[in-house]
């Protein structure tokens, strides 16, 4: 169900919709619905779960942001709002429902060690193929998206190029630069783990592949011609360094220079382009419009600075922050931005702690990355309207869904694995094949093999 999600939310363009349903039409918005009708209608069953139930913070966060954004959102409506801000008001409740819908099956819904290396190895997949498009983009100045603006009841498609400069800026299947770039930043954490993992496990057969996918989404971070997209990567992989082992530290560092010199080389003019972006940032249109944000939020913020002025109903009519963080404090009020806050610090919590304290080393690594993949989509969101883009914010939520499931395992393998008892590499009890889910790997405090 949750892989439903994900090709929905990537492989089809982002601004996809059923012309009959208007906003509402999006398929990975529909879906997430579903998704989170499916978790409500387990929640009314006889409960049988097989593992010891855990305390789930990003639970309780999101649970805290949701009712914020209701209480917000009921304000708004009784105070009186404008015929056309009503159901962008709507749209934007019931979006935050079918993240909700992800994070939640993800946290319920993943109980082993096998189920969520297999969510995060198609996150890599998925993105990995998003860079893929977005690097043929940047070659060919084609959009490669025609086919799907000719499908029957769907809306025209957006995205494909721009332009900075003389370079294209590729966006892939996303409707912005930007969106896709945070999208390669989330999956750049995670692909680092996977390809460690399998280095660690000595899987020949397959340590090139994912080696090969990390490298398209750094090539790619270099070829989005976005200052957002480089601070996003370097960020990602600074993150991850301390959770690498000692041996591949300086290999990790040194590749992705040697990768980026490449891209320079191979590309030319790319580098001046680059530094350009960084050394006119004071001159940035994007730039100076974030600044004039800043100035007016005050303005904005006054009329309800304890929660907002209502979700969804700052349109662009009014003004363009460029600032994710921003708009959810106009439109939540200060109660709903620390809710959110918290929200992404539970996770961030979650995911580093299982990383910190968990018994096997293949569930401290996954847990840093899907750490770091939320902190840096956190920074990021300080660049742009996220919210407004549904594939940076969709695999945002499911980065937070897989921190709190990383809790649940790692609360598993304290169980089995004593803390007193030196940590171990899961790989050391699997066999020579190192598959998998085989007679021989570690089982879960459930018996369930991990």
């Amino acid at each position: 169900m949750l892989t439903v999600y994900l090709v929905l939310l990537v492989a089809l363009p982002s601004n996809l919709a059923l012309s009959a349903l208007g906003a509402y039409g999006r398929p990975q918005f529909l879906w997430g619905i579903v998704l989170f009708l499916w978790w409500g209608f387990t929640r009314v069953q006889s409960p049988s779960v097989d593992l010891d139930p855990v305390r789930q913070p990003v639970r309780v966060a999101l649970a805290v942001f949701f009712v914020i954004v209701l209480i917000g959102f009921a304000v708004a409506l009784l105070r009186g709002q404008p015929a056309d801000q009503v159901s962008p008001a709507i749209s934007s409740v019931l979006r935050l429902l079918s993240w909700s819908g992800v994070v939640l099956v993800a946290i319920d819904g993943i109980r082993s060690m096998n189920e969520l290396l297999a969510m995060v190895q198609r996150i890599v997949i998925t993105c990995s193929s998003l860079a893929a498009l977005g690097i043929a983009q940047f070659l060919t100045g084609q959009s490669f998206l025609e086919p799907f603006d000719a499908l029957p009841g769907f809306s025209e498609s957006a995205g494909g190029v721009d332009t900075r400069g003389m370079f294209l800026r590729s966006s892939a299947t996303a409707t912005h630069p930007l969106e896709y770039g945070t999208a390669l930043s989330i999956a750049v954490p995670l692909a680092l783990a996977v390809a460690m993992l399998r280095v660690s496990h000595r899987q020949e057969s397959q340590r090139l592949r994912w080696w090969l996918f990390l490298g398209l989404l750094a090539a790619a971070s270099f070829l989005a011609v976005s200052r957002s997209t480089l601070i996003g990567f370097v960020v990602a992989i600074v993150l991850m360094i301390p959770a690498l082992p000692k041996r591949f530290r300086v290999v990790v560092v040194a590749g992705g220079v040697l990768l980026g010199g490449a891209v320079m080389v191979a590309t030319p003019g790319l580098y001046g382009t680059i530094v350009g972006m960084f050394a006119g940032v004071g001159a940035d249109t994007s730039t100076l419009s974030r600044q004039v944000g800043l100035e007016m939020a005050p303005v904005f913020l006054s009329a309800s600075p304890l929660i907002g002025v209502g979700a969804g109903t700052l349109l662009p009519r009014y003004l363009i922050f460029d600032n994710q963080w921003l708009g959810i404090l106009i439109e939540t009020g200060l109660l709903g931005t620390l809710a959110f806050a918290a929200l992404l610090l539970a996770a961030i919590w979650s995911g580093a702690s299982a990383g910190r304290g968990g018994a096997l080393e293949d569930t401290r690594l996954i847990g840093r990355a899907l750490a770091v993949s939320v902190a840096t989509a956190a920074l990021l969101l300080a660049f742009f309207d996220g919210f407004s883009f549904p594939i940076a914010t969709g695999l945002l939520f499911v980065a937070i869904g897989l921190c709190g499931a990383t809790r649940s395992i790692a609360s598993a393998d304290a169980q089995q694995f004593p803390t007193s008892a030196q940590p171990r590499r899961r790989w050391d009890r699997w066999p020579r094949s190192g598959l998998v889910g085989s007679e021989d790997a570690p089982q879960s405090a459930s018996g369930a093999v991990r």
